[in-house]
């Protein structure tokens, strides 16, 4: 057997390979025990007969043609080997020359995992942001406690800014109602900006049993595309109003919060749990950025058929997220205002990262020599079943070997991750 290579891309190589008469003759005796199996000779039982007779009834034709699927499927996974690279998917094989009993020539094209040339993961310049917390998320936190320990009174009184009001409505565009704009018994604090521009003030003054039309129009910039800048009407019922007495901010007010003697020590706590959470969802950033700079540094290209399996688990977790809500993948594009076609275009940036960023990991781990332990894996599985304990599905997934290998995988790049923070330490 000969092979010679050719690079087509840097993730698509092709390769000849030429089989001589004895690569031939072998293929050829396997091709004619598997065919005289089914040769049924008078004064024998199928497949019984011998070889020398069964042999002679054979369709030249057949045996040619099982001939070349043997020579080619046998010496294709050898050919690939031989030149060093790792087919992603089955190759497509093209016969070019069959000369029988002689010799074979056939081209085998597949994408391959890229070569990767490592960037210097040791000064990569990704500043590594500041935890703050801020004096108004402290405050808002502290209101938020403070709402939830207020006093509500039902109140025979024109609404006003800061009552709560009960509520039932419709929102109709075009005459008709459109999907989140209908609720009954809800809850609003007017004043809260909970919902758009000229909702909650158009409420203000009403009362008990009032009902009325709000023709509202929808800010230009609204999340909800197919709403966004246009006119709609909400049919309001109001069904009661609350007079909210919010308590003060005192040392008993802290006591009510928790182990606390002080609003400062009250205080205190949530600016600890903020930084706490600060910390954390930087880290993961800072791990980001370092991840994407790496990249850059490198050179890494992404195969097709890697950055389509991405687009494919983006579309599919799209999809569950949107069932979850009793939604379809179709509504969540239209909501968004997007055909299918135009978010395949954006996600395929996305999917591309994450391609190049995988293989740029997997290199870096094996550089390092990171890796993780059977008894690792174990202690993890082990975790996860506690915390999945009241899910039988769950609990039978963790048996699945691929489950293991991707909590294999996902530890190892965890462990990446961390190695190359370790290493940008400023």
């Amino acid at each position: 057997m000969k092979v010679k290579s050719k690079k087509l891309s840097d993730t698509r190589v092709e390769i000849t390979v030429t089989l001589d008469k004895q690569d031939l003759a072998t293929a050829r005796k396997k091709a004619v025990d598997t065919l005289i199996k089914e040769v049924k000779l008078e004064g024998f039982r199928k497949g019984k007969a011998p070889r020398e007779l069964a042999e002679k009834v054979l369709n030249p034709n057949d045996v040619a043609s099982h001939t070349i699927d043997l020579a080619v499927r046998t010496t294709v996974p050898k050919a690939f080997a031989e030149v060093e690279k790792s087919p992603l998917v089955i190759p497509q094989v093209n016969v070019t020359k069959y000369v029988p009993d002689e010799s074979v020539e056939y081209t085998a094209t597949a994408d391959i995992l890229p070569e990767v040339k490592l960037g210097d993961y040791k000064h990569l310049k990704v500043k590594r942001p500041e935890v703050k917390v801020a004096k108004k998320d402290i405050d808002e936190i502290v209101e938020n406690i403070r709402k939830a320990y207020a006093e509500k009174k039902v109140e025979k009184k024109p609404a006003a800014l800061g009552d709560e009001v009960i509520i039932d409505f419709v929102g109709k565009k075009d005459g008709e109602p459109f999907q989140g704009g209908t609720a009954k018994d809800y809850a609003l604090t007017l004043g809260s900006k909970t919902f758009i521009p000229g909702f909650e003030e158009g409420i203000v003054g009403k009362s008990s049993g009032d009902k009325f039309d709000l023709p509202l129009t929808f800010p230009k910039d609204y999340a909800e595309k197919s709403l966004a800048g246009q006119k709609t009407v909400f049919e309001v019922l109001v069904k009661q109003v609350n007079v909210v007495t919010l308590p003060k901010l005192d040392a008993d007010f802290a006591k009510k919060c928790g182990p606390f003697k002080s609003m400062d020590e009250l205080r205190a706590d949530i600016e600890k749990n903020l930084a706490a959470q600060n910390a954390a969802r930087l880290n993961e950033q800072y791990k980001d950025a370092l991840v994407e700079a790496l990249v850059k540094a490198s050179k890494v290209s992404a195969p097709d058929i890697l950055i389509s399996d991405q687009l494919r688990f983006l579309k599919d977790d799209i999809a569950r997220n949107a069932a979850a809500s009793g939604a379809k993948l179709e509504d969540y594009l239209k909501a968004n205002g997007m055909t299918e076609e135009e978010w395949e275009k954006e996600a395929r940036s996305v999917a591309e990262k994450r391609v190049k960023a995988s293989l740029v990991l997997q290199v870096l781990a094996n550089e390092a020599k990171i890796s993780t332990s059977d008894d690792e894996v174990a202690a993890k599985i082990a975790e996860l079943r506690d915390v999945y304990k009241k899910s039988p599905e769950a609990l039978k997934n963790l048996k699945d070997p691929r489950v293991k290998m991707d909590v294999r995988n996902r530890m190892t790049i965890e462990k990446t991750l961390d190695y190359l923070v370790e290493q940008n330490k400023q």
